[in-house]
């Protein structure tokens, strides 16, 4: 069944159940309503189970498909290791409550039927049951193998699916005890039942290099090889442009051009040229055009689609395009021709874009420029960086200066700069960790972001004014009850935050994070308030970005990297060529709601991903220095214990029976543990002294006490 039969279908059945005259029916007394002939029901069933997955039907104890509250509401089942569990569903404020005995053999992540059994009261989640798991969201499984006598065992790395899966004898491809494997799901049993499978991959030894980053890639399901239908449309694709592939495009070959990126960049997708005439500068963003060879509908847009963003990993990139692409033709490399989508901005004095235009173009990078060398000419003005890059120091200049005005004019209507380092793990050769550090950025990183993000506002108010088709980055604003939350956190520093009818502006955000500038909570606040925020994601309507205080932004500058940039870009250039005629319109209007589904979905992935690398290499870094002592900062307290940040932004944890002086409390009103005796207190942001313990690799947690006092 194509994707377009099938939204056919949805639609159809949905007016059906729709009708006040329909009454609760079988999926036979279903078919032979619709008179569908019995070849055709498991296609029938099919479109069923999406539209229950979907939560637009429900389906009753009996069998019986209508109306979402016919007794039964599809949501996503949240598995915790001690086997319960909670069922996110779309349009409850709150999750539903899954006791281990009402799972129904559910697992982390499966799309679920369930009925609510008892309504939320004092303070309490409503619970359910799970009646039917509709979707099982794992097929394949990676753990560790733990070999018996005539059968085995695979411990699932993902402590969220709380169930063994049991492997019988001959099925486990002659894995011994201690062998990281990929065990595919054969049986996924059920209350009382363990599931069973089969072993289908040994990604090696738990403690052979290597393995542990391979085993997360498998886990999310991350595919590192190309089909070869897309590696044979790659092979066809030329290592140079010719003058065909010129015709048409504006030249901007004998302008200055620059790309700025990290040392290791390797994909580089955006260059820049400024001028300034008067009081106007005129600013260049030049981006790669990928779409010039990824071709709607071709084996390469159908992967990158699929895969919907590049994965940076701690040892390894797992990219959306071939390497032949995203490092070759489509990189902007010194010294060679390119083809750029361009976007060319005159900005005012106040950093206000006066005219702009967005073209089709060729580009010349004259220097490839690294962040650092850039920082050394506009910050430090090293005079040996600046004479190697003589011929481009004004320019750089003219970049600080310009980037200068449009951080000023962001700032001023309320963009929040969440400035808190990243982190940053230097692996040796074997993989294993030999340094983790902040990563910070400096004036030249802030130079490329501000131009990025005033491309990306320019492209996208241009095209919301257009009314054409187009993905939107958009953030919606925060829930108040969750920045009712952090008005309560912040206020044991001091610091405060206005509501305004309830509401919280971007610029009250902006100000509690200029108020904590250079203290020693900066970094905590900053965390603390970016967790009160929602998920930036990709919608076909502009909503705007909270975050970015902007009424208009989209993602038009990494199309190597990023599938929506690669999508508007198509859209773009279809409409600079020859605007869009009706049926292109239907087409986009048909296709768009999905990318943006897809790409947020992955982007959400691919983030998880990343996290969980790198929390397994500061876990690993971390148990080399057992028994050691280090200053710390609170940046959590639980009922369970406190969590403590160290400057290098490890962050481990304190549990509660280790703090041995008194017995604790957590006090919720004012988040801190409060001693019964003593009456002594541990808050956010309070500094700390730690010894580590011990670490957990395959739980990815570390684990302090609190440093004796001399």
């Amino acid at each position: 069944m194509t994707g377009e039969q099938l939204t056919q279908r949805k639609d159809m059945l949905l007016k059906l159940f729709e009708d006040p005259a329909y009454v609760p029916m079988k999926i036979k007394e279903i078919a032979i309503l619709l008179d569908v002939p019995k070849g055709q029901r498991e296609d029938l069933k099919e479109v069923l189970d999406v539209l229950v997955s979907e939560g637009k039907i429900g389906i009753s104890q009996k069998g019986k498909y209508g109306k979402p509250d016919i007794g039964s509401i599809a949501g996503v089942f949240f598995g915790h290791p001690k086997g319960f569990g909670f069922v996110a569903v779309e349009g409850m404020e709150q999750d539903v409550f899954i006791p281990e005995e009402k799972a129904g053999g559910a697992l982390h992540g499966d799309t679920v039927l369930i009925s609510v059994e008892s309504e939320p009261s004092n303070g309490k989640r409503s619970e359910g049951r799970v009646l039917k798991v509709v979707n099982h969201a794992n097929s394949e499984i990676v753990g560790f193998y733990q070999k018996n006598k005539n059968f085995g065992f695979v411990i699932p790395d993902n402590q969220k699916l709380s169930k063994d899966i049991f492997v019988p004898q001959g099925k486990d491809m002659g894995a011994v005890n201690g062998h990281k494997v990929v065990v595919k799901v054969t049986d996924f049993g059920g209350p009382g039942r363990k599931p069973e499978g089969v072993i289908t991959e040994i990604l090696g030894h738990v403690n052979d290099p290597g393995t542990d980053i391979l085993s997360i890639v498998r886990a999310y399901g991350l595919a590192e090889e190309f089909p070869d239908s897309v590696m044979k449309q790659v092979a066809a694709v030329p290592d140079e442009i010719d003058g065909k592939d010129m015709q048409g495009r504006l030249d901007l070959r004998e302008l200055q051009t620059v790309t700025i990126d990290g040392e290791d960049a390797k994909d580089l997708d955006d260059a820049i040229t400024i001028s300034k005439k008067g009081d106007v500068y005129t600013l260049g963003v030049h981006i790669a055009d990928v779409t010039n060879y990824v071709t709607e509908h071709s084996p390469l847009d159908e992967e990158a689609l699929k895969r919907a963003t590049s994965v940076y990993l701690v040892d390894r990139v797992i990219p959306m395009l071939p390497h032949k692409l995203s490092n070759g033709i489509c990189s902007l490399n010194q010294g060679e021709d390119r083809l750029a989508l361009s976007c060319m901005m005159d900005i005012d004095g106040n950093g206000d874009v006066t005219g702009h235009r967005i073209a089709e173009t060729v580009i010349k990078v004259d220097r490839r420029m690294t962040y650092t060398a850039v920082n050394a000419i506009v910050t430090d003005r090293d005079e040996a960086v600046m004479k190697e890059y003589e011929e481009f120091v004004p320019m750089f200049f003219l970049m600080k200066e310009l980037a200068d005005i449009l951080r000023e004019k962001r700032k001023k209507r309320g963009s929040i700069d969440f400035d808190f380092p990243e982190t940053k793990v230097i692996l040796d050769e074997r993989g294993k960790p030999v340094e983790i550090k902040p990563y910070d950025r400096n004036a030249a990183t802030k130079i490329i972001e501000d131009f990025m993000l005033m491309a990306n506002e320019t492209v996208a108010e241009d095209y919301f004014w257009q009314e054409i088709p187009f993905l939107y980055r958009t953030h919606d604003n925060p829930d108040p009850e969750k920045m009712k939350s952090l008005a309560t956190l912040i206020n044991n520093f001091g610091y405060s935050i206005r509501f305004h009818n309830g509401e919280v502006y971007p610029k009250e955000v902006q100000k509690l994070l200029a108020n904590a500038e250079d203290t020693p909570e900066e970094a905590l606040i900053s965390r603390l308030a970016l967790r009160s925020m929602k998920q930036a994601k990709y919608t076909v309507g502009n909503t705007g970005h909270f975050g970015l205080a902007a009424k208009y932004y989209t993602h038009f500058t990494s199309p190597i990297r990023r599938y929506p940039d690669l999508q508007i870009h198509r859209i773009i250039k279809e409409n600079l060529r020859s605007g869009l005629s009706e049926k292109r319109i239907k087409h986009y209007d048909k296709i768009l709601s999905q990318v943006s589904v897809q790409s947020s979905t992955m982007e959400r992935r691919a983030d998880e991903a990343e996290r969980e690398t790198i929390k397994l290499k500061k876990c690993e870094y971390m148990s080399k220095y057992i028994g050691e002592e280090f200053d710390g900062v609170i940046s959590g307290v639980t009922n369970w214990g406190l969590y403590v940040e160290l400057p290098n932004t490890v962050e481990g944890m304190i549990h509660v029976n280790q703090l041995q002086d008194d017995y604790y409390h957590f006090d919720e009103e004012h988040y801190e543990l409060v001693g019964e005796m003593t009456r002594k207190t541990y808050k956010l942001g309070q500094p700390i002294r730690v010894v580590v313990e011990g670490t957990d690799k395959l739980l990815r947690t570390i684990d302090f006490v609190p440093a004796k006092k001399l």
